[in-house]
């Protein structure tokens, strides 16, 4: 399958994102537990974080939906992404958390739907369960490497080093994201 040169942005992106994000994974726990959070603290959390994705999702696809701007919205996206993921820095308490998770709920709900609409529209019709097969393998592969870096990272370094190492990641991947927006034929 030949990709076009959208398509291969967009790719690796995504996993680019993919390593940043999925270096936390199971490791939430730990940390959530490390700012004085409890099992029902944790299931909050985690709680809040898709909740508000999934409300997120419908709201900015319904806001989004044949406009011209999706690019635009991808790179918000993935810029608020990696501000946030920074902001687990700051957490000290699991209130804290609990907005961080919003936010990055709210984050991954506006590049999303931009990303899978941006997809769509760039990949060949006669291959499109294969690129959307690619699209979700390499997520999932990238995840399960992602978090053992992530714990390697947490375990010989710290939390901190892991999440400077993942906003970083996040930044880096909405440099190679931004670059859709100078494409001409897009």
């Amino acid at each position: 399958m030949r990709l076009s040169k959208t398509t291969r942005i967009l790719l690796i992106g995504a996993n680019i994102w993919y390593l940043g994000e999925g270096m936390l994974g199971p490791l939430f726990s730990v940390f959530a537990e490390k700012v004085g959070g409890d099992i029902l603290d944790i299931t909050w959390a985690w709680a809040t974080y898709l909740i508000m994705t999934g409300l997120m999702y419908i709201l900015v696809g319904k806001l989004i939906n044949k406009k011209s701007y999706k690019d635009k919205v991808l790179v918000a996206g993935y810029a608020l992404n990696a501000l946030l993921t920074f902001g687990y820095l700051f957490v000290s308490n699991p209130l804290q958390l609990f907005f961080v998770q919003a936010g990055l709920g709210i984050a991954e709900a506006i590049g999303t739907p931009a990303w899978d609409a941006l997809y769509a529209t760039n990949m060949h019709e006669e291959h499109d369960a294969y690129a959307w097969g690619m699209a979700s393998g390499q997520s999932q592969i990238v995840t399960g490497i992602a978090i053992v870096g992530g714990g390697l990272i947490a375990h010989y370094f710290s939390f901190n080093a892991l999440f400077i190492t993942m906003g970083c990641m996040q930044v880096f991947a909405t440099i190679v994201q931004a670059q859709i927006l100078f494409r001409k034929n897009k």
